[in-house]
């Protein structure tokens, strides 16, 4: 073979390969250690405790970090900014993966994969928030899934096909931001069912309200972080207005979130004073508590607010990855760490490696997926052969 033809070794044997190669391995074991030996082989979850990291961080954070394909959708298409444009297909891409990786990490905890449609198809309890939840994500998951395929089929050469699909951008865009309004808010309120188990500061009627602002500025933080990463490891993938429209879409992603992240803070200290739960502020949950809020929401919020007035790119940048840490710690805290707050330590429940792992490996799954997708498909750029302009 001509020495022209071949792959470098220095290109197949790079960090980011080995690595991920060891994780993917690891994940394929812990997956088939699971589906075999049941829950009991892999977790530390207990009749207590039935509900871990599988579903306080692969689904609570999965689905409010893929917040930025409605986010970006609607400010593109609903709200006519069309200087977010180039924004769109990766905030899409990145939705769209995230809510797969959502229902296979629900395989994990659930097992039995050829019953999870039975929430939506065979359930008589429509009154469930379970059932509300599993259709809107069902349907919204359908909704990513058209909305990226243009890009999929423009890579594929079905013109007349994505042609069609297309046109239908806008009522996509208006679907979506439906659904995401209902599913999102509804993830809050399940906890609303447990009062006497989530600790007063983290529990409110106000709950489906806090998910839902919430997710909009972490999809509006995963955007940039996610547009960060891309501009630092492919940026060879992307033209000239995706380069050139870059620095509109993080400054006025960043401005937006320290706006919309302020009032947050604001709702939060009403619920406070409704539920009349100042008191608590002074004990060590108290305390955590005002780490969350002030650490992960106020300090991010004015970075966000300082990086938007001064142009500072940085600010922005470091703020939104301040933010998505934020909104990994506010739905872990709800699901897990202030979840059964009252019962002894040796009681609470801690994640075992395993499951730990496998919530890396899913992570890992999805970085790689796009990867793929990003380096080969019309997503960082505009096909030749569908200008705009």
């Amino acid at each position: 073979m001509d020495s022209d033809n071949r792959i470098p070794e220095n290109k197949k044997f790079t960090v980011f390969n080995v690595v991920t190669g060891i994780i993917l391995a690891v994940g394929l074991v812990l997956t088939i250690l699971r589906f075999t030996m049941g829950l009991g082989t892999v977790t530390n979850l207990d009749n207590n405790n039935p509900w871990g990291i599988w579903i306080g961080f692969d689904l609570l954070c999965g689905v409010a970090l893929a917040a930025g394909g409605y986010v970006t959708s609607a400010a593109c298409y609903i709200f006519g900014l069309k200087r977010f444009h180039s924004a769109v297909r990766p905030a899409i891409l990145t939705a769209f993966l995230g809510y797969a990786l959502v229902v296979l990490a629900l395989h994990y905890d659930v097992g039995r994969p050829w019953r999870l449609p039975y929430p939506v198809f065979y359930s008589q309890g429509t009154s469930s928030l379970l059932f509300e939840v599993g259709l809107c994500v069902f349907l919204y998951l359908t909704v990513l899934f058209i909305e990226y395929s243009p890009a999929a089929m423009e890579w594929l050469g079905l013109k007349k096909l994505r042609n069609t699909v297309v046109k239908l951008t806008l009522l996509l865009t208006i679907f979506g931001v439906v659904l995401s309004t209902l599913h999102q808010s509804s993830l809050g309120a399940l906890f609303m069912i447990a009062p006497s188990k989530l600790h007063p500061l983290w529990y409110s009627s106000y709950l489906p309200v806090y998910f839902f602002i919430s997710s909009m500025f972490a999809g509006m933080s995963m955007v940039i972080f996610e547009g960060s990463l891309a501009h630092r490891h492919l940026k060879d993938k992307m033209d000239e207005t995706h380069l050139k429209e870059s620095t509109g879409v993080v400054l006025g992603f960043g401005k937006a979130a320290s706006f919309v992240m302020m009032g947050y803070v604001g709702i939060k200290i009403i619920g406070i004073s409704i539920d009349n739960n100042w008191h608590y502020l002074t004990t060590g949950w108290g305390l955590w508590f005002i780490v969350e809020l002030v650490g992960f929401v106020v300090f991010p919020a004015i970075l966000y607010a300082v990086g938007s007035r001064e142009k500072n790119l940085t600010f922005i940048r470091v703020a939104s990855v301040w933010t998505v840490l934020g909104i990994v710690l506010n739905r872990l805290n709800i699901s897990v760490v202030a979840f059964n707050w009252h019962l002894p330590s040796a009681q609470r429940y801690f994640p075992s490696f395993m499951e730990i792992a496998t919530s890396v490996f899913i992570v890992t799954l999805g970085i790689v997926i796009y990867r793929f997708i990003a380096t080969r498909m019309p997503i960082l750029h505009e096909h030749p052969d569908y200008k705009t302009h």
